[in-house]
């Protein structure tokens, strides 16, 4: 392969005498002969680069900043991308796209199939220009840079005031300074703008590290020195109305901040750890989490079902799944519809995720005696007609909402189950007498998340044989009294991510609940007197045509909402 040297020899840019001269200075210098033949100034670095790219036989590739997601960044590290001039571009499948300005480097190859082996992925190089390289660099130092700088201030405070931040009243103080909230602001800033659930930051042996979750996956943002890990921790503390100097034990709280005219509030907890405390922080914007029964994922049988057993006057409805699988929000979206002038709504939750108007809202203190057990009994005497209880978790509990709900109120509460049909093995587990079932639960509904399709890019595609058997099989297994207008097209269709600007190169925008709807029917009820075991009760869910999150999430894969692998993950049976 001839140099680049020789190559603008043979097209004539520069004569043989320009080429000895160039080639001597490249070989004494011991420098790259692009950065040579940059610095003399003798073509364009595009001109050049073009030309390299004719040579090597390798695509070059013009990428702008904001078209590169934080998350493939994080694949190669930025110390790495710097030394061997090379970073991810973007990402096809399982394919990762890496820009290199020296392509033909070997320990840059090897640094690459190294990198890429770990992460399980294959990859494609593309040629890319210096000023390219040094642009997206500085992807990495976006919320570095202004956390960054606020260090550097507090720096320069430390070494005039010579005064170092080890001490309870030397932090106290330091919290109280611009760099640090500078600091704690720039991080919930990003947090919010990027639209991140939760904010971890986590000690390490020699770091400070930040983790936002984005679409319910974590992601490494940033990287402090631990030396300031105190400061940080007690500004949150200070925020949050916590105790600076307890950090033995886990504490609890929340603030309220403003982004852009809207009020955010921030649920705070720490964690005692054996590199120091942990603190994570729940992001509650009230757009997100406040929100209408057909934007959760509600459509169909499970939307008339829940509308019916809304009008019911008194009764329970329990949200059941994983902890972070949005019952709340369904609770909550359920609450919004209850919530009128003319019936009092009272809440007991642990803890208060969103402020309601209208709704009378309790968070209880464990720690003082104040449990949902004790809530629930003070509730009753304030004559509602709705309440909410965050979590039945105890056979009190239990035994006070089953109560509440045969007395005349209608109960909405969270259980922790699998699927719908456990709610009432697990009731009976909790010491709920079988015959007070069926006239107090109403309906049992049970969701995931999953991610959502990037609309502005998703792809039609036609599913793999082994893929398009198993829908058409869940298809089948639908219950005909819930299929509706269901035509299922001989030439079968899906969508699968691919990745562009707005969503970041995800694939992915947002998440949306597969659900499973269970309500209580005389045949059921019947069932739970005489044999309430997991399988009879499945038999009866088919029967009273409920459909399962799986079948449910297949559904809204054809509807082009999400992907089938994102419903296998959350809704494949174990």
């Amino acid at each position: 392969m001839a140099s680049l040297v020789q190559q603008l020899l043979k097209k004539n840019i520069i004569d043989k005498e320009k080429a000895t001269s160039l080639e001597f200075e490249i070989k004494n210098s011991g420098r790259k002969e692009e950065e040579v033949i940059l610095e003399k100034k003798i073509v364009s670095e595009i001109s050049l680069f073009n030309l390299k790219s004719e040579n090597l036989r390798i695509l070059l590739r013009e990428v702008s900043p904001e078209d590169v997601p934080l998350k493939i960044l994080e694949i190669i590290p930025e110390e790495s991308a710097k030394y061997y001039q090379m970073i991810p571009i973007g990402r096809k499948g399982d394919t990762l796209e890496v820009g290199m300005v020296y392509p033909e480097d070997l320990k840059a190859q090897e640094a690459l199939k190294f990198l890429t082996r770990q992460e399980k992925v294959a990859y494609q190089v593309f040629l890319i220009t210096p000023t390219t390289l040094d642009n997206l660099l500085k992807q990495y130092r976006t919320l570095k840079k202004e956390v960054s700088k606020a260090l550097e201030e507090l720096e320069e405070e430390i070494k005039v005031e010579k005064v170092r931040p080890v001490g309870a009243a030397e932090v106290e103080r330091l919290v109280e300074e611009a760099p640090i909230s500078k600091v704690v602001a720039v991080i919930l800033r990003h947090a919010v703008e990027g639209k991140a659930s939760d904010i971890h930051i986590e000690p390490t042996r020699d770091k400070l590290r930040v983790r936002f979750r984005l679409d319910g996956v974590l992601h490494s943002s940033l990287l402090l020195p631990m030396k300031i890990h105190q400061a940080v921790l007690a500004r949150v503390k200070i925020l949050s109305n916590l105790k600076i100097d307890e950090m033995r034990v886990p504490q609890d709280g929340r603030f309220s901040t403003k982004f852009d005219g809207k009020d955010i509030d921030f649920r705070v907890s720490t964690f005692p750890t054996t590199q120091g405390e942990k603190v994570v922080l729940r992001v509650l914007d009230p757009t997100t989490g406040l929100l209408e029964m057909e934007q959760l994922g509600l459509a169909g049988r499970n939307l008339k079902v829940i509308k019916e057993a809304i009008e019911k006057p008194y009764g329970m409805i329990l949200a059941t799944g994983p902890t972070g699988s949005g019952k709340t929000t369904t609770l909550y979206a359920i609450m919004r519809i209850l919530n009128e002038e003319g019936v009092n709504v009272v809440s007991l939750e642990d803890p208060v995720e969103y402020y309601m108007e209208g709704v009378n809202q309790s968070q209880t203190r464990p720690d003082i005696g104040y449990t949902f057990a004790t809530g629930l009994r003070s509730i009753v005497r304030q004559d509602p007609d709705i309440i909410m209880v965050g979590e039945i978790r105890d056979e009190e509990t239990a035994f006070l909402a089953t109560h509440a709900a045969l007395t005349g109120h209608l109960v909405l509460s969270t259980l922790h189950t699998n699927n719908a049909i456990g709610t009432i093995p697990r009731l009976i587990d909790l010491g709920v007498k079988p015959y007070l079932i069926p006239p107090t639960v109403n309906i049992s509904l049970a969701q995931r998340l999953v991610r959502k399709l990037c609309p502005e890019c998703k792809k039609k595609v036609k599913p793999a044989t082994k893929i398009r058997d198993l829908i058409l099989a869940e298809l089948d297994a639908i219950p005909s009294s819930a299929k509706g207008d269901l035509k299922i097209p001989k030439d079968l269709t899906i969508f699968e991510p691919v990745g562009c600007k707005k969503c970041r190169f995800e694939g992915y925008s947002g998440r949306i609940a597969v659900f499973e709807v269970l309500a209580m029917t005389d045949s059921l009820a019947d069932l739970i007197l005489k044999e309430p075991s997991e399988v009879k009760i499945l038999e009866e869910a088919k029967n009273q045509g409920m459909i399962t999150m799986k079948q449910d999430g297949i559904l809204k894969v054809l509807d082009g909402i999400t992907s089938i692998e994102e419903v296998l993950r959350v809704a494949e049976e174990k």
